[in-house]
């Protein structure tokens, strides 16, 4: 029976056009763009300078939006999300922090990944040193080391200088796991000089970066009680421009903010010193918001500095708490006198993440803002941050102010979603417009971020004008929640809004408000066919102008305005028994097959409208009916109209065509129905079309296909497998299955066919976001590939689906994820149908880097004035003076930076994390460590290595140092008579000896070369102090 099943098999006489069959590298399954905010957003990162916007999302994908409507998509080697996501400003270049610890080095510019540095350690900190290319790394041992990122080869390498927890922390800390570094930030204005340390105890720490040791703490209260409520740093940030006050949120809800004495001038260092450090135990202030009392942790706190009196801390809560209080906006600055100034945000859910952006307008001075936020479920909301600012500036006012609106950003589908789609590719009279042409219309439509809107933004979108539907290359057509229709132009990888059909008849123009559930677009007769929800179907007729044989243009505007008469030449409808599930015309009679949820099918002749037939399907377990297909065939020598009809539970069979009468004698369904997908007919004319098939086997004054009708096969897919039968037996009620591919490790959501030239093949979409490419008619695997973020789920019974899938005959599909996210993707290979691909991708400018190059000083920033709420508030934070800041030149400290950071500050550290033995090799003292050289005579760039030579000189001392007392040690072990002898020394030698020092009997060549070193160091304090002095009266000159 086996080998009698293989012959015939194998002597089955293959479909025409299939005679080679589809092969594997003839297909290449592959995401071409994708447009929005991707499915499960985590982390923002913002470049200021060149205006991009970064997402990473819990599955390693990082998506970029830039100027002009530029978006581009990132995908790290795993699917692992982020923990820090940072721009090297203005370079072209983002860190990615994974969850595994891997720093990933982004060249945005070239959108590929450059190079990956794998730490050893947990990493609990991340923070890039802007305008240079070093950043600090925090672990969770609470030891800080340095990174450069070398650009040619792009290669991370690890600095010598380390800041060790013992060194930052001093004592091992009580608290277990207390340790860990929380936030490393810069201080303003003394970046390359003083970096804030922030622990997870609460420790707060001011590290001298040339001096290497800690010049302040705070954060801790000393005098505390031990049973005292433990609690721990989660977020913190700068509240002041030159780094004189930093907020500090905890997991117990409370915010504070704590006093950091800012650089000064040395003249006024001494007192100011002495004020800081004599209330440093206690925060400067106490923010009462109401967290702590809902036990809401402070998950993420910003700063927004504003000249003048509207600086804001923006406050959000953690997001695994429900509260109508977790995001808040508190008027922080010098100038508040009154009571504290908030204002409450309530969000639609949780948030994650905030991020603020601007947009400058090149005709206007003025920047617009815009504050965004990433709830929880992966949605970004956008508030207007000049409306926040208002708010809180005229709270106190006569007038009250407008609160401000939450904006959900999303794709540009008005505001309702997609149901149903319809995608046409295989346009053979789309116009060739330049590219010059789509460049200026994408800088036209509606930016994506909130942020990039211009005032004359509706403007350009109502004056968007196109050359009619046949014209259009890649014409995208959606139906919506609302009844809505919009036309898209999908030549390049953006929307381009063409025309929206809003009204229900001739006389109505207003919105159904019932959803979409069906469309069908035939560009040969001008007819748009839609089914929606209650039952209603409607014919729109276009006139000729607009199906494109005229080159008249015409606007969104108008039909938004004036309804659709200027474009629809006549609008029909009828009504049929259920919603409606499928669409399909018959070419030659100009019939229209209905099918609904309810089990009818109905044919209507489009004339009228009039209602020919209704026929009842009656099924076992679902009586919907997804699929109706015309076919005309030979069936026992006479030619048959028939209507094949597929429903809900994977039945099928047909229907005479012309009466309604059916065909089959029963109907035939697998052992285990599950929900169908997809019905077509293979080798039929509603699959090839026009132009697919030779003469000898096309009728085509009629378009149908009269080959025998055993040629012709049956495909259905549900989500459980995929089937092939013979029509004949269809017809016949014969239940014989030619080909049948079961779907064992995922459920298939979404089924299509797609054609090249002279095969066809199927492309099945699962949950998981697999994508396979099978041969047909027998279903062998061509191809599979899996699609990240493409996350679907079936819909359920007498629902509408979150997404939308729909396929061009070419094997283009688009993929539309709720009202965020639409993924572009291409079956076919080398089957290029966009443009622009490349610069609507390219977020990064470089003609900013150049503009840039001069703008690499710090920000200008304003002396502080210790008045309101940091004063009158706070009686403990009054002063006497104003201290003096001087922005310090980024680039020559940037250069200085470099000669402290490749020298070990901590030689014992270096290289062993927090091993603290001492080295046991010699240390060699060189006299060519001190440069006694005059810093007027040296070339210019070698001025830094002053402090060099004093760092490397220093720690050459300690390590001798420590020799000495290692050679003291063993001394005093190797001989019973020298311990004799040292009891009959002086009081004073005695006291010397225990600690370690060298006393009066020691070698002499020892103390002459300590003497000696410290002689060279009061010459080299002297040349350094010089050396600033003259360049501080040459920079005053210029």
């Amino acid at each position: 029976m086996f080998v009698k099943k293989l012959v015939e098999k194998a002597s089955k006489k293959q479909p025409v056009g299939s005679s080679d069959g589809l092969k594997s590298q003839d297909v290449d399954p592959q995401l071409v763009f994708h447009y929005g905010i991707p499915g499960g957003s985590i982390l923002f990162a913002y470049d200021s300078i060149q205006k991009i916007l970064a997402i990473a999302t819990r599955d390693g994908r990082i998506k970029l939006f830039g100027k002009d409507n530029t978006q581009s998509l990132l995908e790290s080697n795993g699917t692992v999300p982020s923990k820090f996501l940072q721009f090297i400003e203005n370079q072209g270049i983002l860190l990615n922090v994974t969850a595994e610890n891997h720093i990933e080095v982004w060249d945005i510019d070239k959108k590929l990944l450059s190079y990956m540095h794998i730490s050893q350690e947990e990493i609990t900190s991340f923070m890039v040193l802007q305008r240079s290319f070093f950043m600090y790394l925090g672990d969770s041992l609470g030891n800080i080391s340095v990174l450069k990122l070398e650009q040619e080869p792009c290669q991370m390498m690890q600095m010598k200088y380390t800041i060790p927890s013992t060194a930052s922390r001093g004592n091992p800390t009580e608290v277990a796991g207390g340790t860990a570094v929380m936030h490393i930030l810069p201080q303003p204005t003394a970046e390359s000089k003083r970096v804030l340390i922030i622990f997870r105890d609460g420790l707060i720490v001011l590290w001298d970066i040339q001096e290497s040791k800690v010049i302040f703490k705070t954060g801790v209260n000393m005098l505390q009680p031990l049973s005292y409520e433990t609690k721990t740093v989660i977020s913190a940030c700068w509240a002041c421009p030159f780094g004189g006050k930093v907020v500090v949120g905890y997991n117990n809800g409370e915010v504070l903010i704590w006093n950091v004495p800012p650089i000064t001038n040395p003249s006024n260092r001494a007192a100011a010193d002495k004020e800081l450090y004599s209330s440093h135990n206690a925060p400067m202030y106490k923010l009462n918001l109401g967290y702590k009392s809902e036990k809401i942790p402070i998950a993420s706190l910003k700063w927004a500095y504003a000249d003048g009196k509207a600086s804001r801390l923006y406050v959000m809560g953690g997001c695994d708490v429900q509260s109508a209080n977790l995001l808040q906006v508190i008027l922080l600055n010098e100038q508040t006198e009154s009571r504290t100034i908030k204002l409450g945000v309530h969000l639609p859910e949780p948030c994650v993440d905030m991020v603020i952006i601007s947009s400058s307008n090149e005709q206007s001075k003025h920047s617009q803002d815009s504050f965004l936020l990433l709830g929880k479920s992966g949605y970004m909301y956008a508030y207007d941050d000049c409306v926040i600012e208002k708010y809180l500036l005229q709270y106190q006012s006569r007038s009250s102010p407008s609160l401000p609106k939450e904006i959900m950003v999303k794709l540009p589908f008005s505001d309702s979603s997609i149901t149903i789609a319809e995608f046409i590719t295989d346009n053979p009279d789309s116009l060739n417009s330049p590219d010059k042409d789509f460049i200026s219309l994408a800088k036209s439509i509606p930016p994506f971020l909130p942020s990039e809107a211009k005032p004359n933004d509706e403007t350009r979108l109502n004056s968007t004008n196109f050359g009619g539907l046949a014209k259009i290359k890649n014409l995208y057509i959606t139906g919506h929640s609302n009844g809505a229709i919009y036309f898209w132009d999908l030549s390049c990888p953006f929307l381009l809004p063409i025309l929206s059909v809003k009204q229900q008849s001739e006389d109505d123009l207003s919105l159904s408000g019932i959803a979409l559930t069906a469309l069908y677009f035939d560009r040969d007769s001008h007819c748009l066919i839609s089914g929606d929800q209650s039952g209603m179907v409607r014919i729109f007729k276009f006139k000729t102008e607009a199906s494109g044989t005229a080159t008249s243009f015409i606007s969104l505007q108008g039909s938004t305005r004036k309804g659709s008469n200027h474009v629809v030449q006549s609008i029909k409808l009828i009504k049929v028994n259920g919603s409606v599930l499928s669409i399909n015309i018959s070419r030659g009679s100009r019939h229209l097959a209905i099918g609904s949820d309810r089990g009818y099918v109905s044919l209507i002749d489009m004339e009228g409208p009039s209602l020919l037939y209704q026929k009842h399907i009656g099924s076992e377990l679902s009586t919907g009916v997804i699929s109706v297909r015309f076919e005309t065939c030979i069936l026992h020598g006479f030619e048959k109209n028939v209507l094949a009809v597929a429903t809900k539970d994977s039945s099928v069979l047909a229907l005479d065509s012309d009466t309604g009468n059916t065909l089959s004698t029963s109907m035939i369904h697998p052992k285990k129905p599950s929900k169908a997908l997809f019905m077509q007919i293979l080798g039929g004319h509603d699959a090839f079309g026009k132009g697919s098939y030779t003469s000898e086997n096309i009728d085509l004054n009629k378009g149908n296909y009269v080959e025998d009708s055993k040629q012709l096969l049956l495909l259905l897919c549900s989500e459980k497998a995929a089937y092939v039968y013979s029509l004949t037996h269809v017809i016949q009620g014969i239940k014989k299955v030619h080909y049948k591919k079961k779907f064992n490790s995922c459920c298939c959501c979404w089924a299509s066919t797609f054609y090249t030239p002279s095969d066809a093949g199927l492309v099945l979409i699962f949950t998981n976001g697999k994508i396979e490419i099978r041969s047909l008619p027998e279903l062998s695997l061509l191809k599979e590939t899996s699609i990240r973020g493409l996350a679907l789920s079936t819909s359920k019974s007498n629902s509408l689906s979150n997404s939308s899938i729909c396929s061009s005959r070419d094997g283009e599909l688009i993929v539309v994820n709720g009202d965020q996210e639409m993924f572009a993707l291409s079956i076919l290979l080398q089957n290029e149908i966009y443009r622009l691909l490349d610069s609507a991708s390219h977020v990064y400018r470089k003609d900013l880097v150049v503009s840039q190059e001069g703008l690499i000083s710090g920000p200008i920033v304003h002396k502080e004035r210790k008045k309101g709420i940091f004063s009158s508030v706070i009686k403990s934070s009054k002063t006497k003076h104003v201290p003096d800041m001087e922005a310090e030149d980024a680039k020559e400290s940037i250069e200085e930076l470099s000669s402290i950071f490749s020298v070990a500050n901590f030689p014992s550290y270096a290289g062993k994390g927090d091993n603290l033995e001492t080295d046991e090799e010699e240390v060699e003292l060189d006299i060519d460590d001190i440069d006694l050289e005059d810093p007027g005579e040296k070339a210019k760039g070698q001025n830094m290595m002053a402090a060099l030579n004093k760092q490397k000189l220093t720690s050459k001392f300690q390590a001798l140092k420590g020799k000495l007392k290692q050679v003291k040690f063993k001394n005093e072990k190797s001989s019973t008579k020298e311990e004799q002898q040292d009891e009959k020394a002086g009081a004073v030698d005695q006291i010397k000896k225990k600690y370690g020092f060298p006393t009066s009997g020691e070698s002499s060549v020892f103390k002459m070369a300590e003497s000696k070193l410290n002689e060279n160091l009061r010459k080299l304090q002297a040349v350094i102090d010089d050396g600033a002095r003259v360049k501080k009266k040459r920079a005053g000159g210029y």
